[in-house]
């Protein structure tokens, strides 16, 4: 069932109607953007450039690379130090970008569980 509107109610710019079409624009221009974010990767480098992380914008980690110079079996803390630091900036690249992007999109809008 169709709802009725009083005449000249619901047409021109800043009716309900406009807004809804708009509303469906900026939600289809999200979802186009998430797909792209999701698609991305992102190359990080941590600890001097001796660990290489490649994370994508799923921010599921794709590879890991390290220089031999920071694999010594008698300082495994300093290995771990660099690759939890590395992953954290990895995650933190792909989040800030995202929410970027995000905010370019939606004008900074503030939705509650949207990102």
């Amino acid at each position: 069932m169709k709802a009725r509107l009083p005449q000249g109610m619901g047409k021109g710019p800043g009716s309900q109607r406009d807004m809804m079409r708009q509303v469906q624009k900026m939600q289809e221009d999200m979802q186009a953007l998430q797909a792209d974010l999701e698609a991305r990767t992102y190359d990080i480098a941590a600890g001097g450039g001796v660990c290489k992380i490649r994370i994508n914008g799923k921010k599921e980690i794709e590879s890991i690379e390290l220089d031999p110079v920071i694999v010594d079996p008698d300082d495994l803390e300093t290995l771990q130090d660099v690759l939890v630091a590395g992953v954290n900036e990895a995650i933190r690249r792909v989040e800030d970008e995202s929410t970027g992007e995000m905010n370019k999109l939606t004008g900074a809008l503030n939705i509650p569980g949207l990102f």
